[in-house]
């Protein structure tokens, strides 16, 4: 069975569904490819991997990096998380939408956020690990955030008092974010 790519609602954001091979042993998956992610679309040269663990209600996002965008391939290898990803170009039909998507060690999926996109995730579960391929290296001075609760975003979180570190605590709303990547 091909791998299966689901367009999401904003254009850009794809839900990937990889090929998953299991027998008595377990299973075998292939987490990206140059080849086949190209021929869905994510043809971006990735720079950096990483992997974070949290616990049940902590909420991550909604990050960004501006200038220095950054496009992402998460997935979920442990538990479940409550993917978002945020439209923040200015100038693009879908300014200020948002798209979510369960991600699992169960349902395997995978979350492309394009680059001028803002992203963050809720942990449903205990403990759920989260890897994800980037686009562009972290650069600190391009590290921005939008407040997860904007009224104007009307995010529907599964989590009404999340765990947020100081930085996400203290995130600006989408009207007072001091820089925006432009549609382009």
């Amino acid at each position: 069975m091909p791998m299966k790519v689901i367009q999401a609602p904003l254009s850009g954001v794809l839900v990937i569904e990889p090929d998953v091979f299991t027998d008595d042993r377990g299973f075998f998956l292939e987490t990206f490819s140059v080849r086949r992610y190209a021929e869905a679309g994510i043809d971006l040269t990735f720079t950096q991997d990483n992997w974070s663990r949290s616990v049940r209600n902590t909420l991550r996002g909604l990050h960004f990096q501006e200038p220095n965008p950054q496009g992402k391939l998460i997935m979920a290898t442990r538990g479940r998380i409550w993917d978002v990803a945020v439209d923040i170009r200015r100038g693009s039909a879908n300014f200020g939408k948002w798209f979510a998507e369960e991600l699992s060690d169960a349902n395997r999926r995978q979350l492309w956020v394009p680059p001028g996109f803002a992203h963050g995730f809720c942990v449903l579960s205990d403990l759920a690990d989260v890897v994800y391929k980037c686009t562009a290296p972290y650069t600190p001075q391009s590290d921005r955030c939008l407040a997860w609760n904007d009224p104007e975003l009307a995010i529907s979180w599964p989590v009404s008092e999340p765990l947020l570190s100081p930085k996400d605590a203290a995130a600006p709303l989408l009207s007072a974010a001091p820089l925006l990547p432009v549609l382009g």
